[in-house]
């Protein structure tokens, strides 16, 4: 890494913590989009497992570019019925042949896409999802990056952006969807979180899909609400010294019988499309009061596309000064230059409360030079990215 290309501001305090009111929202693991995020980033696992496995080492992909088209239901109280199921167009590119050998990419695509959503979903039956595979052979010029001696070079200019810690909001926001998926059986995976801090008073308001063969009547699901209302209410306020309020459902009306009830707990049953990266960051948060990158991480490859490890890099490094140098706060920008060494940013800009500019560099310099490791991470499934 150039030293040359560091520059650092210093900081007093957290950013945010000043501000008389901050923003956060979570996109929950049933999510549209987070759907084909998850999807993105199986069918990439899968063909650098493969790639691996048949020629010993990763081959240039992007499967990056996922879109769902939502199915159609007639949801009823007790269990109602799946229509029209729901379409997912997996495209993007990839190495196809190796030296004359055909590599079967559709096939893994399909295979990956289906076991994602048979192990992530409780709900979505296999007939319930069409998998469209359409990934076609990848740019030449991208694949001559991997092919380097000395090492990957970046296949984007792109900019990674990682910050930390993360604050009691966005720890509430973050912590908060996956409490409501586990604890209460009758919501399905599509739970969205979005809190609204002020000085005095955290808002959040939920939006939790409850699924049908779960609540008998509209008694039944009006309870299931409740519920959703108290957990968030108790764990929110365990967590700040705020005012806390909470809506659950905003939309619903009861009176008219028209609720948020779905066959699959997914709101992408019906009405509800989705696309790769227009979710959450890598820390599982969209925070516009934060810097933030608009790369799609899920799906890119895990070896040469910067929009997926800068932004990984960034919020490792600002993670690791937060811990070794006790910092308040850092903020961490990495900017890549397609062509360029993956380990050598064209530039890195840092701005943290801590105030040792030595240390701080050769920490950042590690989280670069730990790509490969990073990479091995990736592939295995370890490292969050939505």
């Amino acid at each position: 890494m150039d030293g040359s290309a560091v520059s650092v501001s210093h900081l007093e305090r957290d950013p945010v913590a000043s501000r008389p009111t901050e923003v956060v929202e979570r996109k929950g693991l049933g999510h549209p989009d987070s759907i084909c995020d998850g999807i993105a980033e199986a069918v990439s696992r899968r063909l650098s497992r493969y790639y691996l496995e048949e020629f010993g080492h990763i081959l240039h992909h992007n499967t990056d570019s996922v879109q769902l088209v939502a199915g159609t239901t007639e949801p009823a109280f007790g269990g109602g019925e799946i229509v029209d199921p729901i379409y997912v167009l997996i495209s993007g590119r990839a190495t196809t042949t190796v030296d004359g050998e055909d590599v079967p990419v559709d096939d893994l695509a399909v295979d990956a896409a289906r076991d994602y959503v048979d192990a992530t979903f409780d709900d979505l039956h296999a007939d319930a999802v069409e998998f469209d595979p359409r990934i076609g052979e990848t740019s030449a010029d991208l694949q001559a990056l991997f092919d380097e001696q000395e090492g990957p070079r970046a296949n984007d200019t792109s900019i990674g952006v990682g910050y930390a810690p993360l604050s009691a909001t966005e720890r509430i926001v973050r912590g908060l969807e996956p409490a409501i998926r586990e604890e209460i059986p009758a919501v399905g995976e599509d739970v969205k979180v979005l809190g609204w801090r002020t000085d005095d008073e955290l808002r959040l308001t939920v939006a939790a899909a409850v699924v049908s063969r779960s609540v008998a009547t509209l008694e039944d699901y009006v309870d299931v609400v409740a519920q959703v209302e108290d957990l968030a209410t108790r764990y929110a306020s365990d967590r700040t010294e705020r005012a806390v309020h909470v809506d659950v459902n905003a939309a619903d009306d009861v009176d008219t019988e028209t609720v948020y009830l779905t066959e699959t707990g997914l709101s992408a049953e019906m009405g509800d499309d989705g696309n790769v990266g227009r979710g959450n960051r890598v820390n599982g948060l969209i925070t516009p009061h934060r810097s933030m990158s608009l790369e799609a991480t899920a799906g890119k490859n895990p070896v040469s596309h910067v929009g997926k490890l800068y932004n990984i890099v960034a919020t490792n490094a600002a993670e690791r000064i937060n811990r070794e140098l006790d910092a308040a706060y850092t903020g961490v920008k990495l900017l890549s230059q397609i062509g360029a060494p993956v380990t050598d940013p064209q530039a890195i800009d840092v701005e943290t409360t801590a105030r040792d500019d030595d240390e701080l560099r050769r920490l950042v310099a590690a989280e670069l030079e730990d790509l490969d490791e990073l990479t091995h991470d990736i592939v295995a499934g370890d490292v969050q990215l939505f």
